[in-house]
């Protein structure tokens, strides 16, 4: 892109970023907060109450399996408008925001390590918040055990690190530079952002969000690769996703305490 279209172009990013938001995760932002404000003024506390991922939505199995799958495709769309956006303006996914196969060792190494690195810390952050009353209890999987709940779990993994990524953090963050922000704001709008739509599990689930969201943008900003993060998002998502459903019901009623 020349200098001159860029400096013509970037007035217009303000409403791309607000309307690609309010179709995605920004939307989800309203959602939790509203959903949050139900849960505080519930007749009981935030504590008792439960906060269900992937929930089952039709009784008949197939047709669960149907929406479900549904729900997966149409949650990428937004990610494929954002690339959509970023090639219109001759910024390649490839080499800008490192979407690609070309570093499968560093994407990996990084993001097993990434995934670890966050993943027993923010066990510890929900459980104590859960303690503290201020998080609700997590359901992360509220499927029947079907044949095919744990393949449909695994993909609604991949599905949650590719659209936060792709646009909290590889999207946002390129358009959050264009308009000359400082590296605070950016790292802090990414972050906020994040930790919002996580909202609807309570105040623990914000922070350790926003937390995981800091350390996610700081990596992109020095390595300029949003496919580690992928990476470590799937794990952390499939770990919590596919442990639930399968573990023996005599566990999750000691890890809910």
């Amino acid at each position: 892109m020349t200098l001159e279209r860029q400096q013509a172009t970037r007035p217009g990013y303000t409403a791309e970023i607000v309307i690609v938001l309010l179709l995605s995760l920004g939307q989800s932002a309203v959602y939790a907060i509203v959903s949050l404000s139900a849960k505080l003024t519930a007749d009981k506390p935030l504590a008792q109450q439960t906060a269900t991922l992937n929930p089952t939505v039709s009784p008949r199995p197939y047709l669960d399996l149907t929406y479900q799958l549904l729900g997966i495709v149409f949650a990428l769309i937004p990610v494929m408008l954002v690339i959509y956006l970023l090639l219109r303006d001759n910024i390649s996914p490839s080499r800008e925001l490192g979407i690609d196969y070309r570093k499968p060792g560093f994407d990996i190494g990084w993001g097993v390590g990434l995934a670890a690195g966050i993943g027993i810390p923010g066990l510890l952050l929900v459980y104590a918040a859960l303690q503290l009353g201020v998080n609700a209890q997590i359901v992360p999987s509220g499927l029947q055990p079907y044949w095919w709940a744990v393949p449909v779990l695994i993909l609604a993994a991949i599905e949650n690190a590719v659209l936060e990524e792709v646009i909290v953090v590889g999207y946002l963050i390129t358009r959050l530079r264009a308009l000359s922000f400082s590296t605070v704001w950016i790292v802090a709008c990414s972050a906020v952002l994040r930790g919002s739509y996580h909202l609807y599990q309570g105040f623990g689930a914000f922070v350790g969000n926003a937390v995981m969201g800091v350390v996610f943008a700081l990596f992109f900003l020095r390595y300029k690769r949003v496919m580690p993060l992928i990476v470590a998002h799937a794990i952390l998502d499939v770990a919590a996703f596919v442990g639930y459903q399968l573990l023996p019901d005599s566990w999750l009623s000691w890890l809910s305490l």
